[in-house]
């Protein structure tokens, strides 16, 4: 994403994601459409997880086209910090100490492996990068609370759809459709689409129907932990002792987080 947001501003690339990522699940909806919910409750409810979630997305990506990718990460994966505050009170979940400490344990590691790229940050990106956190973490606790009877597909392609429209309207309004064809960009753009937004979502919605919030999210740490072994992998980038504590402490804190689970 922080490739992209080289080429094109925030909320062009987000539009952009949110039109090809639509695109790609349109035919399977339309293959589906008579078995879709279509009443008013399930319609609003769609309507209120959208208009929670496309801001969280409008939010990361203006906080990562102003900050280094390393501060971007840690604050976009406090996520799991607000999942566990909300599930007590909303969700009614048993957050174990257990639990907590993973949540802590494998925050430390995200910094620790983010600390190299951490340096200066301004207030304002940071702000907004811990609101995009806060929202995906509303969005998360919503789902899961009034919507786990709702096709993960379809809540997916709602909320790509309704972000399509609602930014559609926003670059159009400030004369932003700008649509590099550099390879570079069409690569990352096909990536961040259909990979992320279309399969990758719609991944996030089917095991959060079925698991503990608590545990998904703190699953979610091991997100900067698989770019980093990509990087070893596919761009030769070296793995020093940093990167190795930091990695052990991600792993530690995702077993403290899902350990429970079998014990319960």
């Amino acid at each position: 994403m922080k490739t992209s947001l080289s080429f094109v501003s925030p909320l062009n690339f987000l539009r952009q994601r949110f039109f090809f990522a639509t695109l790609a699940l349109s035919p399977i909806l339309l293959f589906n459409y008579r078995k879709l919910q279509r009443d008013r409750r399930t319609f609003g409810k769609l309507l209120v997880f959208s208009f929670i979630n496309v801001p969280s997305f409008v939010a990361t990506l203006i906080g990562l086209a102003n900050e280094g990718s390393g501060i971007a990460s840690v604050l976009t994966y406090t996520q799991p910090l607000f999942v566990f505050a909300l599930a007590i009170p909303f969700l009614k979940e048993k957050v174990t100490s257990f639990r907590v400490l993973g949540g802590m344990i494998g925050f430390v590691g995200i910094v620790v492996l983010s600390f190299r790229a951490l340096g200066f940050f301004s207030l304002g990106s940071t702000i907004t990068l811990l609101l995009g956190a806060l929202l995906w973490a509303v969005a998360n606790v919503y789902y899961k609370k009034y919507m786990t009877q709702t096709d993960p597909l379809v809540a997916n392609f709602f909320q790509l759809l309704v972000g399509t429209l609602l930014l559609s309207v926003l670059c159009l309004c400030i004369n932003d459709y700008v649509f590099p064809t550099n390879l570079t960009y069409l690569s990352t753009m096909l990536y961040a689409s259909v990979g992320a937004l279309s399969v990758g979502w719609t991944i996030w919605l089917v095991l959060l129907r079925s698991e503990d919030a608590t545990i998904l999210a703190g699953s979610s740490f091991l997100v900067p932990l698989i770019a980093l072994f990509l990087g070893w992998i596919l761009l030769a980038e070296g793995i020093d002792l940093q990167s190795a504590l930091g990695s052990a402490l991600v792993l530690v804190g995702v077993y403290l987080v899902n350990v429970k689970k079998k014990n319960n």
